[in-house]
């Protein structure tokens, strides 16, 4: 199938954009790499009158920068940028771990970091890692710039706290210290498909092998990435065992509530949450230790 009709808008700058958008208002519609959107609008499932094209504004939104204590990355790089990125992978693995997953090398060329979070599939990869990173995104409008975390970003399903006239233009995440694991585990129906089930898990240990801080966020098991805050409650202060990767299974079993759809039964959602928890927990762990 083909899209309706629509205008097309080309800025060169993030401010032309922003009066674009200001203008145009719910008829607007930002197009960056087209992964999520040119499907929707070929099957007909989103009609707007108006793309709104910001590959013109490389200059000032496709960056990834190490400041210390921050990863910076611009909503407009692509995700195989990220995923071939020595900074990234130097500060925080598992965002490198979580976008080698997302569909095929085709769509990661084409995809970029901010269109993926904004899209805000409770399935996808990139809403999930910046969950479990703790991570927060800037968002500009003709007359502010606003910061929102990652626990306040996604409202339900694919519907975030982003206005019709405001544009993700930032992500940050938070760059740990220390002894620190990770672990980014998901099931498909095949490779590349969207996950049945993702969970995603960082840690940090001490000198003793105790858990200093970890977190851990489950995905395809609600309307929105779900982060277990009992696996802090938990876990903090503890050496991983068997019995408390037992109680933490046990809270999630209470905690996801998934749906039943043509790919799986929410029962079975809820058993592949369950294994992935101990898989992520049990690999953040080592790798940690190591």
């Amino acid at each position: 199938m083909k899209p309706p009709k629509f205008d097309y808008y080309k800025p060169t700058t993030l401010a032309e954009a922003l009066n674009l958008l200001e203008e145009l208002g719910d008829d607007g519609k930002i197009i960056a790499g087209g992964q999520s959107l040119v499907p929707i609008m070929n099957m007909r499932l989103a009609s707007p009158k108006s793309l709104i094209d910001i590959n013109g504004l490389e200059d000032e939104l496709n960056y990834i920068k190490n400041e210390g204590n921050v990863l910076k990355i611009g909503t407009l790089t692509r995700q195989s940028t990220v995923e071939q990125s020595e900074i990234v992978a130097d500060v925080c693995g598992l965002l490198t771990e979580a976008v080698t997953q997302i569909g095929h090398v085709q769509t990661r060329n084409r995809g970029t970091i901010g269109g993926s979070i904004v899209h805000a599939d409770p399935t996808a990869e990139l809403p999930l890692a910046l969950l479990t990173l703790n991570g927060s995104v800037q968002i500009a409008s003709v007359d502010e710039v606003r910061s929102v975390d990652a626990e306040d970003l996604f409202v339900t399903y694919l519907t975030t706290d982003i206005m019709p006239t405001e544009i993700l233009t930032e992500v940050t995440i938070p760059i740990s210290e220390g002894r620190q694991g990770y672990s980014f585990q998901e099931i498909a129906r095949r490779h590349g498909d969207f996950a049945l089930v993702a969970a995603s898990c960082h840690m940090t240990i001490d000198d003793e092998d105790q858990i200093s801080s970890v977190r851990l966020a489950l995905g395809g098991v609600e309307a929105t990435p779900l982060l277990i805050g009992d696996a802090e409650d938990l876990l903090v202060g503890e050496t991983l065992s068997d019995s408390l990767l037992d109680q933490i299974v046990e809270s999630v079993e209470l905690e996801v509530d998934p749906e039943s759809d043509l790919h799986a039964s929410a029962e079975y959602r809820i058993h592949l949450a369950k294994v992935l928890t101990k898989r992520v927990l049990t690999e953040a762990y080592e790798r940690a230790r190591r």
